[in-house]
């Protein structure tokens, strides 16, 4: 299921198989929150642009439309025509996100929709049931994103609340991949770490997760808040405590840089909303860093978002066109931003890639952050 292929240093180079297809990794999944990238780029574009694995949100599939509506018409993949892997979250993040909607009792958390307000419980079986419907490739397990401010106490409560509902978790998915009318009964589980920047308790729950044999593992409650340097710190302390022969997820990471650093890490896993949400605004990633397209210097400029760049973008329109649409309110102008950002971060992680194989990964990051971030 996953096969690391070379090692270089704590990097990894792997291919992870599943039932809809396999995954080269280090990659990064490209978020489409309610079944959809925001930013009107189509499941097709994905294609187009590298995309290896989407990822959508389980909070809000099963606020609108409905996870029995999509398990009615035949579960994600058919109802987002996407036949590659789909990585859904728990819903656990909301935990976080919505805190003032939410209560958290042993038995799960109790939400206020954000949409109109209506009461939802969701606890770990819940959160599995909902995740069956819509027939993911990989399940998140359900826990809670503690702050990265919260005091050691709460925390400890809060991560060893997380690890019984893992064994919930894991319990109900055995359950329901038994059912006759489940649509994928090879639906995996990833577990997730949890201790906010306290690295006894994360290295503590690492060992605790680690011995239920899950399908892969997840650092969750990261880039929440604490620095970057925080985040390196816990990743240094806690990745060699999850086990080496199964995928390491870190979610919602990040930057280009965060995750340079973080394959060196060992991680293989990455969500992050920037590219389409930077996207949307007409911030741009290139090599050389990230551009304003709304400054008035692209007003005349003719040249491609990136010389080299073969995103759909990048191939056909120029900078100056880019940023008429986007003074313009034209939507063309934020779906191509989008596509370009989704495409750099797609074929940022095929460098990758290539660098782990050849075994110079730690130059080609030291090349990559130096040209990244020299001022331009």
């Amino acid at each position: 299921m996953y096969r690391v292929i070379k090692r270089d240093g704590r990097a990894k180079r792997a291919v992870f198989e599943t039932v809809h297809g396999t995954v080269q990794t280090p990659v990064f999944m490209n978020v489409g929150t309610a079944a959809a990238i925001k930013g009107a780029v189509a499941t097709t574009d994905l294609q187009q642009i590298g995309t290896q694995i989407e990822l959508s949100n389980t909070y809000h599939l099963h606020v609108r439309p409905g996870d029995e509506i999509v398990k009615k018409m035949g579960g994600l993949h058919r109802f987002m025509n996407w036949d590659k892997p789909i990585l859904t979250d728990s819903g656990g993040f909301q935990v976080f996100s919505l805190a003032n909607l939410r209560k958290i009792k042993e038995e799960g958390v109790y939400f206020q929709s954000h949409i109109d307000g209506r009461k939802i419980f969701m606890g770990p079986e819940q959160s599995m049931q909902i995740q069956s419907n819509l027939a993911s490739t990989i399940a998140m397990a359900f826990d809670e994103c503690p702050s990265s401010v919260a005091d050691r106490a709460y925390v400890q409560n809060s991560v060893d609340r997380t690890a019984r509902w893992l064994k919930r978790c894991k319990d109900e998915m055995q359950r329901l991949n038994g059912l006759e009318d489940t649509i994928n009964k090879h639906q995996l589980l990833f577990g997730i770490n949890q201790g906010a920047i306290y690295d006894d308790i994360r290295i503590e729950h690492a060992k605790r997760i680690t011995e239920m044999d899950l399908d892969g593992y997840a650092v969750g409650g990261l880039a929440v808040g604490e620095t970057h340097e925080e985040m390196y710190r816990i990743l240094d302390s806690v990745v060699p405590y999850l086990p080496a022969d199964k995928p390491t997820y870190l979610m919602g990471v990040g930057t280009p840089v965060n995750i340079l650093e973080a394959v060196e890490r060992g991680v293989d896993f990455f969500d992050c909303v920037y590219p389409s949400r930077n996207g949307r605004h007409g911030h741009v990633y290139t090599a050389d860093g990230k551009l304003n397209l709304f400054n008035a210097q692209y007003e005349l400029d003719d040249r491609p978002i990136e010389e080299g760049c073969c995103c759909p973008a990048c191939r056909n329109y120029s900078r100056a066109y880019i940023r008429h649409l986007l003074k313009a309110k034209e939507m063309l102008g934020m779906r191509l931003c989008v596509l370009h950002n989704l495409y750099f971060y797609n074929h940022l992680m095929e460098e990758i890639r290539e660098a782990i194989e050849q075994e110079r990964y730690s130059q080609f990051k030291k090349e990559k952050i130096e040209r990244y971030t020299q001022k331009q």
